[in-house]
C-alpha cells in the first residue's frame, strides 16, 4: 500500500505545478494517474485543489477505496450535482480545471463542460506525465524487485526453450512462471489503441512481422482480433528467439530483452547483436543528468549506420522513431529518446533503451534494460547476461 507520506509527496507536486499555471483543481479519472495520486485504482473521480486536501469521489468499490487508498478525505460518488458543488465550493468560478485531456473519453469531457459551464477546462496531462517521470526511492524500490522478477523468467527460459515448441506456448510457460513471483498480468499503456500482453515472445521470421504497436518489433499475434505477440511459429533451430518482457509488480514495471538460439544464428545476425550491446553501452556511459535525450538517439543512430547496419536499426522498411521510453506505472511514460527531444535527463527518471536491428524473413537480434538517471549517470535496474544465451 502506498504510504500517505508518499502519496502527500506527490499531491503536493502536482498542486505546486497548478499553482504555476493558474490552475485551480485538478480532476483525475485515469486508472493510472488515480493510483499514481489516490493509491487506489477504483472507479472514482480525484479533486485536487491547487491548495487543501484532495478528495476522492468514488462509484465502485468504495469500500475497497477505503481499504488501499491512505487520503484523508473518501466519500461516494452519489451523484455529478454533488460533484459540481464540491467544486464550486472550494474554488472560484471561471478558474481553470486540469483534466487528462490525452486519454479523457469525449462524452465524459461534455459531462464536465455540462456540470461545470462556469469553469474552463484545461489539459493537465503534461503536468501529470512530467510529475510521474520523475520517480521517488518508494517507486525504484518497486522496479527493482520487478527487475528480479525479469531475472528469474528467463532463468526459467534457458530450462524451458524446446525444439518444436510454439512461440505461444513458450510464452505460456514464462507468463506461468511470472504469475506465481507476483507479476500482476496487465502492462498498462497511455497511448490511444495501444496494448501489450505480457510482451513479445517471437522466434525466427515472425520477430520480423510488423504490427500496429508502436515498438521494433510487433509479431503476428493469433489472430486479426489482436494482431501482434507470440503467434504459432515453431521454434527451430539456430533461428533467434527474441524475449521481450514487461514485469509488472505492485503496478510498477521494468522492460527486458534478450535473444535466446537453439545452437547459433547466422554469422551478420550476432555481429548485429554485438553491435547493439555496444550502442547499450554507449548510451550508459554517456546519459548523465542534464543530457538531452535527443542526443543518446544520434548517437545510437550513428553508430548503427557506422556499423553498416541502418536499414535495420529499430525496424526495416516501417521504423519506430525512437530507442528509448520511460516506464513506471505505464509501459509508455516520459522520457522518450527520440531525434529532437530538448528534454534533459533529470535524476530520478527511468526509460527503458532498446536497441534492436531486425532482419526480414529471418528475425531480429538486440537487448533491452531499463535504467536509472543517477546523479552521476546511468544505473541499470535489469539484470541478466547480455550475450545472446545459446541452448
Amino acid at each position: 500500500m502506498t504510504t500517505f507520506e508518499e502519496l502527500q509527496n506527490r499531491i503536493n507536486k502536482l498542486q505546486s505545478a497548478m499553482q504555476e499555471k493558474a490552475i485551480g483543481a485538478a480532476l483525475i479519472v485515469e486508472r493510472a494517474n488515480l493510483f499514481y495520486f489516490s493509491g487506489t485504482a477504483q472507479n472514482s473521480h480525484l479533486f485536487v485543489p491547487a491548495e487543501g486536501d484532495p478528495i476522492l469521489f468514488v462509484k465502485k468499490s468504495l469500500t475497497r477505496a477505503q481499504q488501499e487508498s491512505a487520503l484523508k478525505h473518501i466519500v461516494p460518488f452519489s451523484s455529478w450535482e454533488a460533484l459540481a458543488n464540491c467544486i464550486h465550493e472550494k474554488i472560484t468560478p471561471s478558474s481553470p480545471i486540469g483534466i487528462e485531456m490525452d486519454v479523457l473519453p469525449a462524452n465524459l469531457y461534455f459531462r464536465y463542460q455540462e456540470k461545470l459551464p462556469n469553469y474552463r477546462l484545461v489539459d493537465l496531462s503534461k503536468i501529470t506525465r512530467q510529475i510521474r517521470s520523475i520517480k521517488s526511492d518508494y517507486e525504484i524500490g518497486q522496479m527493482k524487485e520487478a527487475a528480479l522478477v525479469n531475472k528469474s523468467v528467463f532463468n526459467y527460459a534457458r530450462d524451458t526453450i524446446k525444439e518444436g515448441m510454439t512461440e505461444v506456448e513458450l510464452a505460456g510457460h514464462l507468463e506461468f512462471h511470472a504469475r506465481t513471483l507476483g507479476h500482476q498480468g496487465a502492462v498498462r499503456m497511455r497511448g490511444f489503441n495501444q496494448e501489450l500482453y505480457y510482451g513479445h515472445i517471437l522466434t525466427g521470421e515472425n520477430a520480423a512481422a510488423i504490427s500496429f504497436f508502436d515498438g521494433p518489433t510487433g509479431g503476428s499475434g493469433l489472430n486479426p482480433s489482436f494482431p501482434q505477440g507470440a503467434g504459432v511459429s515453431l521454434i527451430r533451430k539456430n533461428e533467434p528467439i527474441l524475449i521481450d518482457f514487461v514485469s509488472v509488480l505492485r503496478g510498477y514495471m521494468v522492460d527486458q530483452t534478450r535473444i535466446f538460439c537453439l545452437g547459433s544464428p547466422p554469422l551478420h545476425l550476432l555481429k548485429a547483436h554485438q553491435v547493439a550491446i555496444e550502442i547499450k553501452n554507449a548510451l550508459a556511459e554517456t546519459g548523465k543528468p542534464g543530457l538531452k535525450c535527443g542526443e543518446l538517439f544520434t548517437k545510437a543512430s550513428a553508430m548503427a549506420a557506422k556499423a553498416g547496419l541502418a536499414n535495420h536499426f529499430m525496424g526495416y522498411v516501417e521504423k519506430v522513431n525512437f530507442i528509448g521510453h520511460g516506464v513506471g506505472i505505464e509501459l509508455d511514460e516520459l522520457p522518450i529518446i527520440t531525434p529532437g527531444y530538448d528534454q534533459a535527463l533529470i535524476e530520478g527518471m527511468v526509460f527503458a533503451l532498446e536497441p534492436k536491428f531486425i532482419f526480414p524473413s529471418e528475425g531480429t537480434v538486440g537487448i533491452e534494460d531499463t535504467f536509472l538517471v543517477g546523479p552521476d549517470g546511468l544505473i541499470q535496474l535489469t539484470e541478466f547476461d547480455d550475450e545472446i544465451q545459446n541452448l
